[in-house]
């Protein structure tokens, strides 16, 4: 397996729902490994059904082996990607006014009860991540596996531009004990092996992720040495990596179900 380090720009604003307070829609600064997991792997790894009826349309199947759509494929493949770290990002608070519907609301006209300001009142605010916000992630998997150039990520698939690293095997040692990792990660894919020690949580559907965490276990850890040499001819690496080893989607679940 290789390591894959990535850098993910983006070159549209990028909205999902991660918080919804009153009429303001939040976008989480972290982007979730489980999305990012379908961007990028979705065509030639993950089988994409031409349409969904009945329960099955309105229901996630991240790790139900029942459903067409889920990310178990990627474990056959071998691929995992980590959740991504913001570098540099700031935000645009966008207005949108909501549409209406017979079956939970009622249309208002301006001067109406309920609406009598100069605006109408079924609308909303979304905070969305605005464009040329970076990021990290990385990546595992096979030698030859097939990265985009570019991806679609979010409520509006806002394009977000793929550049990628191939890491050396030689620049890291495989090493066990406790460490601190500095990437996010998902708790729910760490192996029943690691134990997690310390972490701060950051609220965030489909799973919550961590960041900060100290755990003990198997994990990846950058050589000083040789990391520096190759930072030397790729500076946007981050000055070292302390990654844990073996996971994959749904490892806590898979051994607790």
């Amino acid at each position: 397996m290789t390591l894959y380090h990535c850098t993910l720009t983006l070159h549209d604003n990028l909205f999902f729902a991660t918080r919804e307070m009153g009429i303001l829609y939040e976008t989480e600064k972290y982007l979730h490994n489980w999305a990012i997991s379908y961007a990028l792997f979705k065509v030639d790894y993950i089988p994409q059904p031409y349409r969904l009826h009945g329960q099955a349309a309105q229901k996630p199947g991240y790790l139900d082996t029942n459903a067409e759509q889920n990310l178990l494929y990627l474990n056959q493949a071998g691929i995992y990607v980590f959740p991504a770290q913001p570098l540099n990002w700031s935000y645009q608070v966008n207005t949108f006014k909501a549409a209406q519907t017979t079956y939970y609301g009622k249309s208002k006209q301006f001067g109406d009860k309920g609406a009598d300001r100069n605006y109408p009142i079924n609308y909303g605010r979304a905070k969305e991540l605005a464009v040329g916000s970076e990021y990290r992630t990385y990546i595992i998997a096979p030698d030859r596996v097939k990265i985009p150039r570019w991806i679609r990520l979010g409520k509006w698939a806002a394009k977000v531009r793929v550049d990628v690293i191939k890491i050396p095997d030689s620049v890291l040692s495989v090493q066990s004990g406790t460490y601190r990792c500095q990437h996010p990660l998902n708790p729910l894919d760490l192996t029943a092996d690691t134990r997690l020690l310390l972490y701060n949580r950051i609220v965030m559907p489909p799973v919550s992720l961590i960041s900060q965490a100290q755990l003990t276990g198997d994990y990846w850890q950058s050589k000083p040495e040789d990391w520096t040499s190759l930072r030397g001819q790729f500076p946007h690496l981050p000055e070292s990596i302390c990654l844990p080893r073996g996971a994959y989607y749904g490892a806590s679940y898979v051994a607790t179900a």
